[in-house]
Formats: C-alpha cells, sequence, structure tokens
C-alpha cells in the first residue's frame, strides 16, 4: 500500500532533527533500549532525549513497550526502512 504524501510528511517531520537521526541509529543497533540508555550513548539530557523518543513514536518510527516501571523502544517496520534510507543516504 502506498503511503500519500501528509503522510510520508509525519515521517519526515519526525525524523528531521540531529538528536532524532542519532537516536534511531541507535536503537536500530540496541533494539530493547531505554530512554536512560540512549541519554548515556548520547552524552545529553534526558528531557531532550524524552521529547525526541516521544517524538518519534507519534510520527511512528520507534514502537515502546513498557516492561513494569521501564519503557524500552525498538524500531517500527518504517523506522527500519527510514534507518536503511539514512545509511543509504
Amino acid at each position: 500500500m502506498k503511503k500519500t504524501a501528509k503522510q510520508l510528511e509525519r515521517h519526515f517531520k519526525g525524523a528531521a532533527n540531529h538528536w532524532r537521526i542519532a537516536i534511531l541509529l541507535i536503537v536500530a543497533k540496541n533494539e530493547g533500549i531505554n530512554v536512560e540508555e540512549i541519554t548515556n550513548m548520547l552524552d545529553a539530557n534526558l528531557k531532550t532525549v524524552s521529547q525526541h523518543t516521544r517524538t518519534l513514536v507519534h510520527a511512528g518510527l520507534l514502537n515502546k513497550k513498557y516492561l513494569g516501571r521501564t519503557v524500552v523502544h525498538s524500531l517500527s517496520p518504517y523506522g527500519t526502512a527510514f534507518v536503511q534510507f539514512i545509511k543509504s543516504f
């Protein structure tokens, strides 16, 4: 099924930030990673990473799963395709 231009816009805008691109690449290598681990790997602020992961989830590029009090992230199928696009670009 082809995506509409509006649907594609949501994905592209969702990834249109250097922090979000870095998060996507980290999650691609570390499925099931939580926000604290992403924060440590990026040497960034927890609130910043948390907001960017929320944006990526909203854009349909990341999945989040609750494991007790911890939220772990993985790439959605569209996130996987987007990471492949980033690597090929």
